[in-house]
Order: C-alpha cells, then structure tokens, then sequence
C-alpha cells in the first residue's frame, strides 16, 4: 500500500464510503479510513447507517410490521392467523444477516475500485497529512493531495439519563434487544423516538415517548405532524408533549423516570428505557489542534456551500456539517466533492433533500413548509389530496393520511411537497424529482399517472392547487 494518495477519505460512512468510491471512479489514488468495529471487534465499513441506524432499524421496522399485521389479521379480508409466536433472537439474527450482506459488499465495492481499505482512527495533521492510529495501536501517517472529512455522529447523552447496561440505552442498544420489555420508555419524539418506538409498539411493548418540546415535529408541515400525531397515538404510542426528563434511577428489577410538563412533576415505571435526544458530529480529536481546522461551538466543521473547510485540499461532508443529519445528504456531498477535486463544476441543490420518517404511516416532505413561506412573505397556493380517496390506498387498507403540494402563487412553481401515507418514502421521489426540473403545479397536473396508484394522489395534490381535483369535492380541495 502506499504512503501517499490523491484523496484520502477519513469516515466509512454513506458519505465516506460514496466519495471515495467516486473518487476512484474518477482515476483519483484514494484510501478511506474508518474505526468502526464490530460486535465480534473487527472493522468494517457502513458507519453508524448501515451498522447500527438506517438499515437494521428499517429491516426490524418491516419485521414488526408483518408481525403486527399478521397477529391482528383483517376481518374485512376474510384473514385471520392462529398460533403465531415471535422469535425476537431470530428476528434479530435476520436483521444483522442483512447488514453484513451490506457492509461485506462495500468491501467488494471498494476492492473493484482499487480503493484502500484501512482500518483505524484516523486524524487531519498539518499539511494534509492523516495519522492512522491502528487496532494494534500502531500508528502510521500518509500524505494526501486532497482529504475529505466525514466522521459521521454519534448520539446525544443526556445526564439524567446515564446509559447502564441493556436497560437504559441510545439507538444502538435499542436494535439489539433479545426480547419484548413490557414497559418501555423513551426519550425523544423525533425521527429515531418514533421509529423505535414503532418497532418495539408492534412487538408488544406499552411504550411512552417524552418530548420536551411543545411541538410535535417541528421541523415537518404542521397539519401533517398533527395528522401523523394524532394516528399515532390511536395506535397505541404515548406520546407526551412538554415533558421534561429530570433523572432515573433504579427502583429493583424497574426503572422510575421523572419528568416536569405543564403540569407539574410526575414518575414513570418503566422496565427499559432509550434515550433518543438527536446526534452531534464526531468531531472531537478528527484533526489535530496544530492542523487548526475551524470548528463551529456545536463541534461542526465550517464550510462553505461546497463542503470546502478552512483548509487549502480540505473537505467535510456528511452529519459534521451544516445541514440535515441525512444519509443520502451525506452521500450527495460526497459526491459533489469527489467531482470538484477531479476538476469539475459540480453542486448540490439543497432545497430537493427530502426527508423521512419511516413509521406507520410515513411522513416524507421535500422543500418549504407552510410556515416557512409564511415566515419568509412568500405568497403560495396549496392543494390537498387524502389517501382516503384514493383507489389503490383504500385497496390497501392504507386510507390515512395525505399529499400536500405548495405551489407559488405568481409562477405555479413548487415549492414544497408533504406526504403523510403509505410508501411516502417512495412517493417523495416523485416530488423530487418535478422540483429539481423546475416543475409547476400544473406540469404534475397534466402528467399522467397509472392506475390504480398511490402515485395518483399526488397527481390530485397537484389539480386542487388549481382547484380542480377530480376525486374529491370541490370545497376540500384547499
């Protein structure tokens, strides 16, 4: 291996790994570095995405799922299922064999790219110079024309809820369980609160979610969030606004939580807790103090809008800058970068990352909120569009929820789309798509859409901006 590379890539992550793979493709020399360990302590590539946050926490969202599905059945479908039992260890097994499938083919990626896989810690020295600090903790130093930082993050800890064991745990621990606790609590009602939530919910767990924020969601559209929180606590999430954790503490085989809201103090008896209170960027000892890399006072690294730090040659992607804590951000970024060190002009439109969150119903949204367009005097038209009308939803059994486009008032453009539903997830590519290109309201009006499609309630979104939906009545459309 060599001492010296074109691009070295610190961070395995969806960030790292994608710009060092592009990187490669574009004939650049590259390495990528990466500590992360697995439970059996070897290294392997995937950061905390592929390891221990998007993909196994999707594969067990889609296994409690069909748990829940199945254990229910539907009368209206004529289906009923006796005798089933759930096999969490099992469960459990199949989610890990999924990520290893994944990281094992990253490794497969990397040795057809010609990139250097090295494990260990690496750190930014002056002159583009990355120490590796090795398992073994040996260390070794390369030079690099160009280095890309994405470190990824970790997350939050919260004082009054120290992690102990496999009882009071982050997001990791929580998709590792072996069984069901019969009271669980969580920290945090955001992205990772629900979706946690929502796994251990389908498995059979009581489970209660406190936020300290007044607002649920605060970052989505506010009719969908209060649309999406009042489903999700008809199906059984306890949700609690406005409520702060004071402390926990063990009382025998259980765990007391104590929480101030709006009205007052109050205890919770739980057996297992989460503390999903969000990420900061795994930044600190990611460049030497003499490197004199510029760090903001929440440990993210400043760039500019194209991910170049205060360094001549270096860059930072991915959750240690600016923006949304998104893999596919992350990936976008890395890619950008990888092209403009290989001497093109590319850039990353911002306003088109979609977010979502994957419970049930999805929640996904791509650009403005209505409060952001109100906030910023922005003068727009919307139209709505439920599930409930539509064909292939209600042939699903999936009627909840809707489909918002924001279009401005003056030129139709889009400026914002909201999905509460059913395969929001995929929906929202759509709408990512028609805002890339530009799209108005009316160019999603007259495209046409297969039917029966979940797709089709987009298109009607789109008519009831213009006030003409076809499938609901005229005074809903707005």
């Amino acid at each position: 291996m060599s001492d010296h590379y074109d691009v070295v890539v610190i961070g395995a992550g969806p960030a790292g790994y994608v710009a060092a793979i592009r990187c490669a493709q574009l004939g650049l020399h590259t390495a990528c570095v990466d500590d992360w360990l697995d439970r059996d302590g070897r290294p392997v590539p995937g950061g905390t995405c592929l390891n221990v946050g998007c993909i196994p926490s999707k594969a067990l969202l889609e296994s409690s799922g069909l748990y829940e599905r199945m254990r229910k059945g539907n009368s209206a479908q004529g289906l009923h299922c006796e005798g089933m039992t759930l096999d969490v260890p099992a469960m459990m097994a199949g989610k890990d064999s999924i990520v290893r499938d994944l990281t094992g083919g990253i490794g497969v990626l990397f040795r057809s790219a010609g990139i250097d896989w090295l494990p260990g810690r690496g750190q930014l020295q002056r002159g583009n110079t990355v120490q590796i600090t090795q398992q073994d903790g040996s260390i070794r130093k390369l030079g690099a024309g160009h280095v890309i930082l994405a470190p990824g993050s970790t997350p939050v800890a919260l004082d009054a809820a120290p992690l102990r064991g496999d009882v009071v745990v982050d997001s990791a621990g929580a998709l590792d369980w072996q069984s069901v606790p019969r009271r669980l609590g969580i920290i945090g009602a955001g992205v990772i609160g629900l979706e946690l939530g929502s796994v251990w919910r389908r498995l059979g767990a009581d489970v209660v979610l406190l936020e300290a924020q007044e607002t649920f969601l605060a970052m989505a559209d506010t009719q969908i969030a209060g649309a999406a929180l009042k489903l999700y606590r008809q199906q059984g999430l306890d949700i609690r606004l406005g409520a702060c954790v004071l402390a926990t503490q063990a009382q025998g085989d259980a765990l007391e939580v104590s929480y101030r809201d709006g009205q007052g103090e109050h205890t919770l008896d739980i057996d297992r807790l989460i503390v999903a209170v969000g990420r900061q960027p795994n930044s600190e000892g990611l460049a030497d103090a003499e490197a004199d890399l510029v760090l903001d006072e929440r440990g993210y690294v400043h760039v500019d809008e194209f991910c170049t730090t205060s360094l001549p040659g270096v860059y930072a992607i991915g959750d240690a800058v600016r923006g949304p804590m998104l893999a596919h951000k992350g990936s976008a970024e890395g890619v950008m970068v990888a092209e403009r060190i290989a001497g093109q002009n590319s850039t990353l439109n911002y306003d088109t990352i979609a977010s979502v969150i994957y419970t049930h119903p999805e929640i996904a949204w791509v650009g403005n909120t209505e409060a952001a367009l109100q906030q910023a005097g922005v003068e727009y038209r919307s139209g709505i569009f439920p599930f409930a009308a539509n064909g292939r939803a209600r042939a699903l059994h999936a009627g909840e929820g809707m489909v918002k486009v924001l279009a401005d008032a003056g030129t139709d453009r889009v400026l914002g789309v909201h999905i509460l539903g059913m395969h929001a997830s995929e929906l929202i590519g759509q709408a990512v798509l028609a805002m890339e290109f530009g799209a108005s309201s009316e160019d999603i009006a007259r495209t046409v859409f297969a039917h029966p499609t979940l797709s089709e309630a987009l298109h009607e979104a789109a008519l009831a901006v213009g006030g003409h939906a076809l499938h609901i009545a005229r005074s809903r459309q707005r």
